[in-house]
Order: structure tokens, then C-alpha cells, then sequence
């Protein structure tokens, strides 16, 4: 049976999920966790819920699942030695860096992917099973049937059932870093899509990057017999009572039993729920915002999910055999349904001047076990005519049983796993030759703006590559991955083709680009989608067969200089920046696709490109200002190569920005620029 796994971003919230009754949490520490503005928890606190799920048999992952920086990585270390030293059953990560750290320094630990690294398809998941992941949490985006196909890998596969739905694709929404530097890689999502925002449409406040809360609980079956092995709710900064609330509806409803649609609705929601991820459906009825209702709701249906968490359902029975003989101490084992028991001593029983004890009343004083988590299956008593327990005893001696066996149950189901410190950074640096610019297009007319001998590659989409091959060398070209898709044997065939006209290179803007590039022989580049903000990661990413790759462009410029590079690293260095990879798009839902107005609006009237992929079945939100470096070369000269990405740009400007980075931008700069996050940095 699949597990329901329950968020916890506090220690309240934690006692509510246990008393509910999930098989598993999760949390995070103080640091790299992707919910930092929830409570948190100590390493000291981490230590203590570890106990309490173990001896409950609900385990505990632990969240390590932010980009780390250099300067971070052995404060990262020490938080995996915490969790190996404590047994967590598994640590839940963003970052290449933390399958480097578990492989050299304990792998006994397990690792799980987080949805953080976008991993959508069937060899995503085969790539996260080479790197060493025990299971894969997968894009909310994905139908029920690509769901199944990930199921089929060999890897356990992890899924969101309830709980807030990203506009953006998780691990490439770079929006709140680009706009006020609370990125969402970092754990600090400003959450600007839940801010007023027009895609075109009519009416004085719109919310056309908002969408409402999933919620598959009626589906849970469907979902479970996919193969999904772990049933995740979203809401590390949700209050004890909506946790509470969202466990208890999908126990019911995965047994086939009720469950309080209303309340569960009433708790949190954005003018309802949607499931229409899980059926490939799009449009306006997934699009809500929270509203004063929703709140009014919300204020209500607290009081009475209390009840929920105010006690706790029992977890196990509990078996007891008591002995009390003449002239010996007595005791009393205690085991549970898995044979694990423990045996207490007591006092030497004296002789009774009025009532004995007998089976009767030891097994009333037994049965006592209303704080514990157990309820009462057998008891066997050996006991001797004549002799006298006092009923202080007998609790006493049932009191120290039940924590004896809480201990000994944690024990059993603790991970704790040995950790050899080792360095992660011992490779051997690559130092550059001269700095190489390459570019990215977008359409036919770009291409006649690029002089050959002005660049190193040009990576076009797969519908550019045909006509680039007749202008351009072929050893020059690359294709330029889409960032997600639904299928991936099509983008697999074009590759193939790709391949077979001449084309050799690749820029793998997904994880799962690696295998397919590694398979089919080409070079493959990593792109900005990788996420890679570290040397360590940048090492993971070339022994995984990246040749080259494009440092994140989260990082400052004094970070990228400092990073021990394992290979050539470039700088994302024109353009406008992605700020959100989306699969259901703004435009389209507000006035539609006939009436596209190719931008969105926010509330402050800034226009932000929107870009479509409609073949893919994506499209990508834009940075309402370019980013210019031309003349801040100096500050990037240990990068081996700048990355120019042309959107709207006609030839003319394509081929006069190619020459401003050539001559470093002697003849000035546009009057509207960004210089990105080079220089301010993120949180």
C-alpha cells in the first residue's frame, strides 16, 4: 500500500500529522530547505521527531532540497552527517552536489529526487536511478498515464495528491529571484504569481498567474494502482489543522471510505480544488485565488478539525505476559504485531492481607493504556494464590514496559547509517583557453545575423535545424533541448534525425537530455535548466557525460569566478531571462490563443514576454528587460564561454550584440538593461 506522506514545517504541525495518521513525513532543518519562511525544525528537534515516527513506524524524510553555493557545501556535509547519525529514512535534494556527498561519505543513506529537479519522464527517472535515488518525486504537470510510464522504471515514484499548485514548473520558476531576489530554488519564493497579473483578459483585477490547490483525493485509487508509492500533500507552511485534515481525507479516501469534502475545502483552497493535471486538461477553471470567503471558510472549520488531532488513533496492540511469583521479582513483557518485545522487573510480591491479585485485576490495570500508541491485544498471566500488587505497581511496571518497547521500536526502525568524512572537490581544475560566444535563436531570420566565424555554436530548436544546416557548418550547430515535454520517444526520433543530418551537439536543458545525448553519441552542453551553482555539482554533471555546462545564472559573478571548475563552465550573458516554465498558459486561458497578446502584465505595468512551445506543450514567461553584460566582460573573464539567447531580436541586432560582445561593448549600452543577478545576488 502506498504510503501518505504529510508535511511538517513545525513541530505542532508534526504531532497533528502523527495523530492523524500518516505512514511518513516530511520536514526541514534550519538550512536548504525549500519552505525557509516555514518554523523549522533544530537539529536537536529532528533528533526527537525521529524517535517519535520510529517508534510509531512513520518514517521521516529530511528536506536538503535548495541549490547550495560553494561556500555552503561543508555546512551542507554536516547537515547529512546529522541525518545519518540520527537515522532519518531519507533525505529529499535538489542539488547534483548531494549525490556526490552520499556516495563518498555514507551510502547507506537513501536520497530521493525532489520535484525541485524537474524530472518528468521516463529517462529522467532512469538518470536519477544511476545517480543512486532510492525514489523520484515527480512534476505536479504530469497526466495519470506518463505518471504510469514513470512507475515502470524500477525506481519508487513519488507524487503530489493535495496541495498548492506552482504556476511554474518546480526547479525553473526563477521569478521571484529576478524580480526581488527571494529565490525559489533557495527556499524563499516570494510567490508573485498569486499577485495581481493580466494575461489580456477583461475585467479591473485579474490573477491570470494563480492557479487553485490540487486535490486528487477522489483519484487515489486511480493513482496507487499507476504504481505511485508514496502520496504526497503539499503544505510545509500550512497550519496543524490543515495538515490534519488533508492526512485524514486521503486515509479515508484511499480505504474506500468518505471523506469531508467541504471542510477539506473549507480548510484551504483557491475557490475550490482541480485535478485537471491528471487528465492532460488546460484552461480557466484550474485558474483561483484565495479569497475573503475562502478565509471566512477557513475560520470556521478550525474548531472542528481539532477533534482530528486531539487524540491519537493506536498504531499497534499491544501483548503482555505478566508473571508474579513467590519470592521473585515480578515482571512484565511487552511485544507489539512484529514480535519486538521487551521484558521490565518490579518488586518481590508480598503476601495479600485482604484482596490477591489475579488475572482479573492485573489485566484492568493493563488495559490502562489511554497516552500510549498502543491498544490492548493479549495478556497472560502466571501468578501465584496469595500475593499482594498494589495497582501503583502494576501502572508503574505497564508505564515503563510501553516506553521500554517505544524504544525498542525506534531502534528497530531507526536508519542510522555510518559517515566517513571525504573531500569533494578533489579533481583536477580545468583551466581555459580563450573566451568562445555562443548563441541560441529562435526563428529562420536570426540566422542570417550570425557570421560563422564569430561564434563557436549556435543552438537552434529542432524546427530551425533543417535551415541553419544550410547556412551555418554543421560542426557548429547544436540543437537546443525543449525544457519539458510529454513525449519523450518523438524529441528522441528528432534527435536521431538531427544526428543523422550531421548535427553533433546538444544543449541538455533537462536532466534526462543526458541519457539521450549519451545514447545517440552527441556532445552534450549542460544548460541553465541543470541548476548548477557548485564545483561539486558541476563534477556530478560532467561524469555524467556533460562536456561543458552553463553555471546558473542564480549565482554572482564573484561566485562563478570562484568555482573550481571540472570542466568549461559558461555565463548565461544576453538576453531575456526565463522567469517561468509553465505548462498551462496565462494568455491562452484569458482571452485565448486567437486573441494572443504574447505578454502578460503585472501590477506595477511591466510587459513580460510569453513565449510558446505549442508543439512541446509549454511555454515560457520572459524577463520584461534584457540582460546586458557586454561592457562587464572583465567581471566574467574565467568564464570559458558566453551564452547570448535571442528571442525577438531581428538579424540586425543579432549580428550588432554578437560584435558588442566581441569588442566588449566599447560602443556603449542600451538604455533599458538588466544586469540579472550578477552583481545584487539571491537570498
Amino acid at each position: 500500500m502506498a504510503e501518505i506522506l504529510a508535511p511538517c514545517g513545525s513541530y505542532e504541525t508534526l504531532e497533528a500529522a502523527l495523530r492523524a495518521g500518516c505512514d511518513a513525513v516530511y520536514l526541514g532543518g534550519q538550512g536548504f530547505s525549500a519552505r525557509q519562511n516555514a518554523v523549522n525544525f533544530s537539529d536537536e528537534e529532528i533528533s526527537r521527531a525521529v524517535y517519535e515516527c520510529h517508534k510509531r513506524g512513520v518514517k521521516l524524510y529530511r528536506t536538503i532540497n535548495t541549490v547550495i553555493f560553494d561556500e555552503q557545501l561543508d555546512e551542507c556535509l554536516a547537515a547529512v552527517k546529522h541525518c545519518a547519525e540520527v537515522g532519518v529514512d531519507g533525505i529529499i535534494t535538489q542539488d547534483l552536489a548531494l549525490t556526490e556527498m552520499v556516495r563518498r561519505c555514507c551510502p547507506g543513506l537513501h536520497i530521493h529526487a525532489s520535484t525541485q529537479m524537474t524530472i518528468h519522464t521516463p529517462l529522467g527517472v532512469e538518470l536519477t536511478k544511476e545517480l543512486g535515488f532510492r525514489r523520484t518525486v515527480v512534476s505536479r504537470e504530469l497526466p495519470l498515464d506518463i505518471i504510469r510510464k514513470l512507475c515502470e522504471q524500477g525506481i519508487e515514484i513519488e507524487a503530489f495528491v493535495h496541495g498548492a499548485l506552482c504556476m511554474s514548473v518546480s526547479g525553473q520558476c526563477f521569478m521571484s529571484a529576478v524580480i526581488g531576489s527571494r529565490s525559489a530554488n533557495r527556499g524563499l519564493c516570494a510567490q508573485a504569481c498569486r499577485l495581481p497579473c493580466s494575461g489580456g483578459g477583461k475585467g479591473k483585477e485579474r490573477y491570470d498567474l494563480s492557479l487553485k490547490d490540487l486535490s486528487y483525493c477522489d483519484r487515489l485509487g486511480e493513482i496507487v494502482r499507476a504504481g505511485v508509492a508514496s502520496l504526497k500533500i503539499e503544505g510545509r507552511m500550512k497550519r496543524p489543522e490543515y495538515v490534519a485534515m488533508a492526512v485524514d481525507s486521503c486515509k479515508k479516501a484511499l480505504a474506500g471510505q468518505p471523506y469531508d469534502k467541504k471542510t477539506l475545502e473549507d480548510v484551504f483552497s483557491r475557490g475550490g480544488f482541480t485535478d485537471g493535471y491528471l487528465d492532460h486538461r488546460l484552461g480557466r477553471d484550474m485558474f483561483g485565488m484565495r479569497t475573503g470567503e475562502d478565509a471566512a471558510a477557513a475560520a470556521k472549520a478550525l474548531p472542528k478539525i481539532h477533534e482530528l488531532y486531539r487524540s491519537e488513533e493506536k498504531r499497534d496492540t499491544v501483548n503482555f505476559a505478566v508473571t508474579i511469583k513467590n519470592g521473585k521479582e515480578m515482571t512484565l513483557t511487552a511485544s507489539d504485531s512484529k514480535d519486538i518485545s521487551v521484558t521490565v522487573a518490579g518488586s518481590v510480591p508480598q503476601p495479600a492481607q485482604n484482596k490477591a491479585a489475579d488475572e482479573e485485576s492485573v489485566t484492568r490495570q493493563l488495559s490502562k493504556l489511554g497516552d500510549t500508541i498502543y491498544s490492548l491485544g493479549e495478556v497472560v498471566a502466571d501468578i501465584d494464590d496469595g500475593l499482594f500488587v498494589s495497582p501503583k505497581e502494576l501502572n508503574d511496571l505497564r508505564r515503563r514496559a510501553c516506553q521500554a518497547l517505544d524504544d525498542e521500536r525506534a531502534e528497530h526502525n531507526s536508519c542510522r547509517t555510518a559517515f566517513t568524512p571525504a573531500p569533494l572537490t578533489d579533481f583536477e581544475e580545468y583551466h581555459a583557453n580563450a573566451q568562445t560566444i555562443r548563441v541560441c535563436l529562435e526563428n529562420e531570420e536570426q540566422l542570417i545575423g550570425v557570421d560563422p566565424e564569430s561564434i563557436e555554436l549556435c543552438f537552434v530548436p529542432f524546427a530551425l535545424a533543417e535551415k541553419a544546416l544550410k547556412v551555418l557548418p554543421k560542426e557548429k550547430i547544436g540543437i537546443a533541448m525543449p525544457r519539458f515535454t510529454f513525449d519523450e520517444n518523438s524529441q528522441t526520433e528528432r534527435l536521431k534525425a538531427a544526428k543523422n543530418a550531421g548535427i553533433a551537439h546538444m544543449l541538455a536543458t533537462n536532466l534526462a537530455h543526458i541519457p539521450m545525448g549519451r545514447a545517440l553519441g552527441f556532445t552534450i552542453h549542460g544548460g541553465y535548466g541543470l541548476n548548477l551553482t557548485n564545483s561539486c555539482a558541476l563534477k556530478t554533471a560532467r561524469d555524467l557525460g556533460c562536456a561543458d555546462a552553463t553555471a546558473s545564472f542564480e549565482l554572482k559573478a564573484s561566485q562563478i569566478a570562484r568555482l573550481k571548475k571540472p570542466m568549461p563552465v559558461g555565463v548565461f550573458a544576453y538576453g531575456r531571462l526565463p522567469l517561468m516554465l509553465t505548462v498551462n498558459c496565462p494568455v491562452s486561458q484569458s482571452v485565448g490563443c486567437k486573441n494572443c497578446t504574447h505578454h502578460i502584465t503585472d501590477r506595477t505595468g511591466r510587459d513580460f514576454p510569453v513565449k510558446c512551445s505549442k508543439r512541446e506543450g509549454y511555454v515560457e514567461i520572459l524577463n520584461s528587460e534584457v540582460l546586458y553584460l557586454a561592457d562587464k566582460l572583465d567581471d566574467f573573464r574565467k568564464a570559458d564561454f558566453l551564452l547570448l539567447y535571442f528571442t525577438e531580436e531581428k538579424h540586425g541586432a543579432v549580428r550588432r550584440i554578437i560584435e558588442e560582445y566581441k569588442s566588449h561593448g566599447i560602443n556603449g549600452k542600451p538604455e533599458k538593461l538588466t544586469r540579472g543577478l550578477y552583481y545584487r545576488g539571491i537570498l
